[in-house]
């Protein structure tokens, strides 16, 4: 059965499924804490610089993590995805083609998030509820961060390349480096030092595009060297529209989904904003810890699409299936246990990005409020990513956009009805439950497979299996 298939992938065909997700999330998990870091590298030193700075940088922070999100996530899920099912397939040429593809559209993506926020970045961030200094640091963070979108795509997207191998190690690595090198380069480009010149928040945004430029040539390297299991060389350059679907078709479903979870804090950012900037810092603040899920889930989500994605590739839907409950078990642990331990612990997060009264108040209110409720959202997060796998969005994506639906307009009755932010943040609770129920109901319905039927038993959803 597995006769002429490299090591890699046959051992997610064929090895047991938990240890083997164990053994490649692990690794995977610890990394993309580091990869989080960098972020939080970046608001720890900007944070210094004033609550104003802090505040337009968590005016900006929905947005870049829309991108790190789509990129990472979203396209490079869909990437992921497509080399994984390939590789299952033993379709080893579609594979190495596919490559080149994903660095296409890296590039397109890149370019469009450059130029969209060079010029509607004023207008996005006052709709957002930025005023005044605020708005004007969140001008020149952004400026500088978008004009190295394509570096961010393009880092995201080789990565996802390897990942989709089943190998999590090089990017795994290439991360950990990067963010080494991050720790110095951060403070010294915003604060300065003999003869450098401090650029104070632009300084941060520039340690970050260098951080994404080293490692995007690293991956490159890798992918170039005898070592890799994909080899992108001209030869394989003949860019064809199905590989182009087979990425986007997953990618861009996905990009919805994405765009739906950042729109949900963005309009949380908006919302805070009637109560000023110490607000919007300490919403933007706290938030910070749920977008630490992502890298978190997605350490555990990447090794998830590989193995699903290979196991459907080579008709193995069971397995998949199984593999798919196991990562949501592990998802909700992780989450629900950093999500607790915010709640009862709030400002030991908080205080190391400023001691502002206001942005500390804020932030602790969001934190007692939604973080109990954190393992709804890894549960929904990890089952969107082996949907990914799957090939099959639209649950997902229905999710997320009910959650976006529950927070906008569970906000907006609350600021209506004098809730507070105490009710801002409760809708917020609300809709994280919402988006991994609903989620997950579909998949155990048999939404990856035909219609959902809410099957009773494993038996008969596998049932349902055997007859997809």
């Amino acid at each position: 059965m597995s006769g002429g298939l490299d090591p890699r992938t046959r051992m997610l065909l064929e090895a047991p499924i938990v240890p083997t997700l164990l053994r490649l999330a692990v690794p995977n998990v610890l990394v993309m804490v580091a990869q989080a870091a960098a972020g939080l590298i970046e608001t720890y030193f900007v944070g210094k610089l004033g609550t104003d700075a802090l505040a337009g940088m968590a005016l900006v922070f929905p947005i870049v993590m829309l991108m790190q999100m789509t990129s990472a996530g979203a396209m490079g899920g869909g990437i992921a995805s497509a080399i994984a099912r390939a590789l299952g397939a033993r379709r080893r040429a579609d594979a190495d083609a596919l490559v080149w593809h994903a660095i296409v559209i890296a590039l397109g993506f890149g370019l469009v998030f450059t130029l969209a926020l060079w010029f509607g970045g004023r207008w996005l961030y006052t709709l957002m509820g930025g005023t005044g200094a605020a708005l004007d640091a969140a001008m020149v963070y952004s400026n500088w961060v978008f004009a190295g979108a394509v570096l961010v795509w393009l880092f995201n997207s080789l990565a996802a390349v390897i990942r989709g191998t089943g190998n999590m190690a090089v990017p795994a690595n290439v991360t950990v480096i990067g963010v080494l090198m991050l720790v110095p380069l951060s403070p010294l480009l915003i604060f300065g030092w003999g003869p450098i010149p401090g650029m104070g928040i632009a300084g941060g945004a520039l340690a970050l595009l260098v951080y994404y430029a080293a490692g995007t040539l690293a991956l490159w390297l890798y992918l170039r060297s005898p070592r890799s299991l994909l080899r992108p060389v001209l030869a394989t350059l003949q860019l064809r529209w199905p590989l182009f679907r087979d990425i986007l078709r997953v990618g861009v479903v996905g990009a919805v989904s994405t765009v739906a979870t950042n729109l949900s804090i963005g309009i949380a950012t908006a919302l805070s904003g009637h109560f000023g900037a110490g607000a919007i810092a300490g919403y933007g603040t706290a938030a910070r810890l749920e977008y630490l899920l992502v890298p978190l889930v997605f350490g555990l989500g990447a090794p998830l699409i590989a193995m699903v994605g290979t196991c459907m590739g080579a008709g193995q839907r069971e397995r998949a299936l199984r593999a798919t409950w196991a990562g949501a078990a592990l998802a909700f642990v992780l989450t629900e246990a950093v999500g607790l331990a915010a709640a009862l612990f709030p400002r030991p997060w908080l205080l190391l990005f400023g001691s502002d009264p206001a942005m500390l108040e804020a932030g602790t209110q969001y934190l007692h409020v939604v973080g109990p409720l954190y393992g709804f959202f890894g549960v929904g997060l990890v089952l969107y990513f082996a949907s990914q796998g799957a090939g099959r969005l639209l649950w997902p994506v229905l999710g997320n956009i009910a959650r976006l639906a529950v927070a906008g307009v569970g906000g907006w009755l609350a600021l209506r009805w004098g809730g507070g932010l105490a009710g801002v943040f409760a809708a917020q609770g609300v809709a994280l439950v919402v988006y991994g129920i609903v989620i997950a109901s579909a998949i155990a319905g048999g939404a990856w497979f035909g219609r959902v039927g809410w099957p009773r038993t494993t038996r008969g959803l596998l049932r349902r299996v055997a007859q997809a």
